[in-house]
């Protein structure tokens, strides 16, 4: 590729790929991870081999996630309008033949809804209607590999109208009267924080995105590194522009997520290649490089401070705040840290402009979020919806209801950090103030819909002790504090609570929320303490009762053997890994102190002769 040394230039190369591809039949199949780990790569394989053995003129491309994960592989077939789910190897001759040859649809591909109405294209099934895809605009549209597939939709038009038209100032105005709001869970103004990092004297200054996602059940940022790593890499050069006094930028990833290491890598490369990254951007006298980093999975990492110390190769541990990072952030200069998803909106502000990002969403609130959605739900995937639509809306019209059927119970929002929102309050709206207002918080983007077979105490205690394991330790409150709070929750799941617990959970969660060093810690109560504001009979009947209400929770001792009963076979002492049953002159027993209450004796007794005397687990 040609590298492109003026506007003037990339606006002719954009003119010059949309006559490349105009009204060219392509078949995009979904090569995010989901679709990858359901054998997208062998579908994208097959279709390569029988277009050239058929001898049709079709391009064959992959795209990010698009969504409908649990419906992959996903395939695409544009001008047609076709939606193919579930995509085998198998099925592809048929595609090549019916579809691309002779323009016929193929039905058992295409999706169906509840009713059995067959739906063709992706934006008329109901997962998507309401839906309104700013962050995922290129996710499913365009080829991360490819930089020609993003400039034709509009890729990098955003960098280039700011170097021909604004000044810096003009630029932090602008993302400032559009009111976005980080989307790493702060929900900090991106504005104010730009702002502020320009008016700092020193140099260099920094801009890093932060990729490090590890919220359990979350993959949004990961699917857009993966689908559309452009859009994040144009938001920070506008960023470094913005702020001025830049020579570089880092991205912070997981490790654990190769793919979108892979197609950062790729992105940033061509950018270079095009003159689109690196020395003198676009012939503006801009220089801004970018790196990857990759973390080593600590979840502690997502907070701005340890990230940054990440970076610098110590440990990652936050630090006391202020100073804030836009006065002495990397390497003790001024430095602009955000989210993935808040760097893929710059682009768009910038093409469309303030007022049209500011009339989406709420009064406080502006624009999009995107949400993974999992657990009992119907339609597991990544979702965009603009703030301010209610929790009903997105777990029953977009999500389609529980699985089975049945009553949701409630859901987990923001990530372990986040609040369990119980069913009444699903017309609470989906925004930064409401979701405070009853406890919860945004968070980054995870929501997982919890049924009427989930026990909310061993939800909290769950979600509890992945905090309290990846606490780094620094501060007390949370390195002693989760720990006690932990030993009380194991205590009240395995049945041995005792009277005072809640209100002890409850003191200590407040005094961690008062008193921990950073962000992540001083969330880490958040779901116990909204389990107990909203589902405290739940806790009372482990604790005053010995059970669990829904019978998920099991403790030692729970299992007895009918000596009348008994047939004296030692099938149970022979499948029991703990040795909890022994044998003697009056038969089988179970010792209480060394039962895990896992069940398999009760599996294998022909007699039925092991029963629960308790349903409370650890």
């Amino acid at each position: 590729m040609k590298r492109l040394r003026s506007v003037d230039d990339f606006v002719f190369f954009r003119e010059e790929l949309g006559r490349e591809t105009k009204d060219q039949t392509t078949v995009r199949v979904c090569s995010g991870t989901g679709c990858r780990a359901a054998g997208a790569a062998e579908v994208r394989e097959a279709f390569v081999e029988e277009i050239e053995r058929q001898g049709v003129e079709v391009r064959v491309t992959t795209s990010g996630c698009q969504g409908l994960c649990q419906r992959g592989p996903l395939v695409t077939i544009e001008p047609q309008r076709l939606f193919y789910q579930h995509v085998r190897p198998f099925d592809v001759p048929a595609i090549v033949d019916l579809t691309l040859k002779r323009e016929r649809p193929i039905e058992r591909l295409l999706h169906r809804t509840p009713d059995e109405k067959i739906v063709s294209w992706r934006d008329d099934i109901p997962f998507y209607k309401k839906q309104e895809r700013v962050i995922l605009r290129n996710c499913g549209r365009i080829d991360p590999t490819d930089i020609r597939d993003s400039i034709r939709v509009g890729g990098y038009s955003g960098l280039a109208k700011v170097l021909a038209e604004k000044a810096p100032e003009e630029v932090i105005a602008e993302i400032k009267a559009a009111g976005l709001r980080g989307r790493g869970g702060a929900g900090f103004s991106t504005g104010r924080k730009w702002e502020l990092c320009r008016s700092q004297r020193g140099t260099p200054k920094y801009v890093i995105c932060n990729g490090d996602e590890g919220d359990p059940g979350a993959f949004m940022d990961r699917s857009i590194l993966e689908g559309d790593p452009h859009s994040v890499i144009e938001g920070m050069i506008v960023a470094a522009y913005a702020i001025g006094d830049m020579t570089e930028g880092f991205i912070y990833v997981r490790a654990e997520y190769p793919l979108a290491v892979k197609n950062l890598s790729i992105a940033i490369a061509q950018a270079e290649e095009l003159g689109l990254l690196g020395r003198n951007i676009l012939g503006s006298g801009l220089n801004f490089h970018i790196e990857i980093k990759r973390g080593a999975g600590a979840f502690v990492c997502g907070e701005s401070t340890a990230l940054m110390y990440s970076i610098e190769g110590s440990r990652g541990m936050p630090r006391q705040t202020p100073p804030r990072s836009v006065e002495r952030g990397l390497w003790g200069k001024p430095t602009v840290l955000n989210n993935v998803k808040t760097f893929a909106l710059v682009p768009m502000i910038v093409n469309q402009g303030a007022d049209w990002f500011a009339g989406i969403g709420t009064e406080r609130s502006k624009g999009t979020q995107v949400f993974a959605l999992t657990g009992k739900v119907q339609n597991t995937g990544l979702v965009e919806v603009p703030m301010g639509i209610t929790i009903r809306e997105l777990v029953y019209e977009i999500g389609g209801g529980t699985l089975g059927g049945g009553r949701c119970k409630a859901v987990q929002i923001g990530g372990p950090s986040g609040g369990c929102i119980p069913e009444n309050l699903f017309d609470t709206p989906i925004d930064f103030d409401s979701l405070q207002e009853i406890g919860a918080m945004m968070g980054s983007g995870g929501l997982v819909v919890m049924d009427e077979s989930d026990c909310m105490v061993a939800i909290a205690r769950y979600f509890l002790a992945f905090t309290q394991q990846e606490s780094c330790g620094k501060c007390p409150p949370c390195r002693i504090g989760t720990y006690r709070m932990l030993q009380i929750m194991d205590r009240i799941v395995e049945g041995k609570g005792e009277t005072g617990d809640i209100e002890r959970l409850q003191t200590l969660g407040r005094e961690i929320q008062e008193t921990a060093l950073c962000a992540l810690g001083r969330s880490a109560p958040n779901p116990i303490l909204t389990t107990i504001r909203h589902f405290r009979e739940e806790y009372e009947a482990h604790i005053h009762e010995k059970r669990c209400p829904v019978g998920v929770c099991y403790s030692p001792g729970r299992y007895r053997i009918l000596e009348e009963e008994c047939l004296h076979c030692g099938l149970c002492m022979d499948v029991c890994e703990e040795e909890a049953i022994s044998s003697g002159r009056r038969g089988y027993t179970i010792d209480p102190d060394e039962c895990i209450g896992c069940g398999r004796c009760r599996g294998v007794c022909p007699a039925e002769a092991i029963v629960v005397e308790e349903q409370v687990t650890a």
